[in-house]
């Protein structure tokens, strides 16, 4: 993996990958900052597991939502103390055993991200089944 970050202005950087994908970053709220990035990678990474594991199981999931509440230290380095994933999966006739077992496994396994956190932050989960109409 090689990423590259390309000053624009004031604290504004694009990072891009290989690929050509590219995102702006911000210091000044303008944008999302490292951390956000952070927080969202470990949502992303983490969703992408549920999902995959739950389609594996053969489950009807129709849509999911992560939220990832963060606590950060107060003084410098404001790194992570706390982080909660709550997963909320949509879908028809879910089976709850199903779904937290694809949660567990995602930040207990598989998720890159949450387990490489994992060692210098308190990670917890939980998760929610809504009904598909």
């Amino acid at each position: 993996m090689k990423i590259t970050t390309k000053w624009q202005q004031d604290l504004t950087f694009v990072a891009s990958n290989e690929a050509g994908q590219s995102i702006t970053i911000d210091g000044d709220g303008k944008a999302p900052s490292p951390m956000h990035l952070i927080a969202m990678g470990v949502a992303g990474c983490s969703s992408i597991d549920v999902v995959m594991i739950l389609k594996k199981a053969r489950q009807e999931i129709t849509d999911c939502t992560c939220e990832v509440d963060a606590d950060r230290a107060e003084d410098a380095p404001r790194v992570f103390t706390k982080m909660h994933a709550h997963y909320k999966v949509t879908g028809k006739n879910l089976k709850a055993s199903q779904v937290k077992r694809a949660c567990d496994l995602s930040m207990e396994k598989y998720c890159s991200a949450s387990l490489m956190l994992k060692k210098a932050v308190e990670i917890t989960h939980s998760f929610e089944i809504i009904e598909a109409d």
